[in-house]
């Protein structure tokens, strides 16, 4: 945990993260303090990076793109330039809406969201595989999700 948060700052976060539309007025009754110093905390969060930024979360399904699947990706080499050049290729890439660098075994992991097995399976073998330097790839094709949090806030 920050140390440099105080309890007051813990309550800002976890109100706007479970709702990011609250006026200061309604921030500042949930947490326990008036509307002025309430704003300056959290113009100190957004300046201090503890906010990042403010968003809605869209639901993929409605949107039709409701099957999810993930995907561990390894390289062929571990250098460099084919870190970079993966990574650019994949920011370019609609489908895959999260990935991270990985330890382990595989280097990157990603999650697709796209309409169903067959725009997946086009989306593999059309796209994927033919990036330079991927060497093997692993699919796993989650049944449900058990717990979202957008951050860590205990």
């Amino acid at each position: 945990m920050a140390t440099d948060l105080d309890d007051i700052d813990y309550r800002i976060l976890r109100a706007l993260q479970r709702d990011a539309r609250l006026t200061h007025q309604e921030l500042s009754e949930t947490v326990g303090l008036s509307p002025s110093p309430c704003a300056r905390r959290i113009r100190k969060l957004e300046a201090e990076g503890y906010i990042t930024g403010y968003s809605a979360r869209i639901d993929d399904a409605r949107l039709g793109y409701g099957f999810n699947v993930f995907i561990s990706v390894r390289l062929d080499r571990q250098i460099d330039d084919r870190l970079v050049a993966f990574e650019t290729e994949i920011k370019r890439c609609p489908e895959v809406v999260d990935c991270w660098l990985m330890t382990g075994s595989f280097d990157y992991l990603l999650r697709v969201a796209v309409g169903d097995l067959a725009e997946f399976e086009r989306f593999l073998t059309g796209r994927l595989t033919k990036l330079p330097g991927v060497a093997s790839l692993e699919s796993s094709i989650p049944i449900r999700r058990v717990k979202y949090l957008p951050a860590r806030l205990d």
